[in-house]
């Protein structure tokens, strides 16, 4: 009978390099991962796209790969800020990094009620958190994409019929993002547009919408600043960034703002 051979398997990515060049980020892009975001009084079941990244030293040929899934797999809680804090945390530990960037991008829905009918629908939003931790100082960065309606202010003054309107995006992203979650950013911008979305209309539903885009016109430079008032007034928030892109109908191209506190 054969003895078997017990000899250690070489780690050839644990061994020094000798080229003194460091790397900012290493690690894995774009693995699927189901995961519970937890939204108001609820818990919605959801698959993120991931990105997981650490920091490599000058006088380290590589990183464990596979201790990012295993971050993954073994992640159970909800996904809060209090819960990515950690889990950026246990990621710098358990690669012995000094510095972890984690990414998650997925839809999020709101079961909605349509103005008039008040029929049910989902609307979908997408979603990134970014969390980072960066010699030992750490952050989460909350980014909502809102889908929204908006009106031509210029377009209603000087046309004797109707006014272009077009669908936007508007998206609010949060550094250091405290207690302010993804519903309550939700409503925010779709108070701020000329109209909000939803997934099904009823025939009153439907003159609604369009009379309410009509009274409530929006260049795309009111929507980001409107946003912005909002902001600036809420004491839980301490930077942010404000960008609406509109798919002009009337145009081949998009009006596009931005804001940065």
């Amino acid at each position: 009978m054969k003895t078997q051979n017990h000899s250690p398997i070489a780690d050839v990515q644990g061994r020094s390099d000798s080229r003194a060049v460091s790397i900012h980020k290493v690690g894995i892009k774009g693995i699927r991962h189901p995961f519970i975001i937890a939204g108001d009084n609820t818990l919605q079941h959801t698959v993120a796209t991931c990105n997981l990244y650490v920091n490599l030293t000058a006088d380290q040929k590589g990183t464990h790969m596979s201790r990012f899934v295993e971050i993954l797999n073994d992640f159970t809680e909800p996904l809060t800020l209090d819960s990515l804090h950690k889990l950026v945390k246990r990621t710098v530990a358990h690669l012995h990094a000094e510095n972890a960037y984690l990414e998650f991008s997925f839809p999020y829905f709101l079961n909605k009620s349509a103005p008039v009918s008040g029929v049910k629908s989902l609307l979908d939003y997408n979603i990134t958190l970014k969390a980072e931790s960066v010699a030992g100082e750490t952050q989460v960065i909350l980014q909502v994409n809102v889908p929204v309606a908006s009106l031509c202010p210029c377009s209603k003054e000087i046309s004797k019929y109707g006014a272009h309107n077009q669908r936007s995006e508007v998206c609010v992203t949060l550094y250091q993002a405290q207690d302010l979650w993804i519903d309550e950013i939700i409503t925010i911008v779709e108070q701020q547009a000329s109209c909000e979305l939803y997934g099904l209309l009823k025939r009153p539903d439907e003159k609604y919408v369009t009379e309410r885009a009509y009274e409530n016109p929006k260049f795309v430079e009111d929507m980001v600043r409107d946003i912005a008032a909002v902001l600036n007034a809420d004491s839980r928030v301490t930077r942010y960034q404000v960008t609406a892109e509109n798919f002009e109908s009337i145009h081949n191209h998009s009006a596009f703002a931005q804001i940065d506190s």
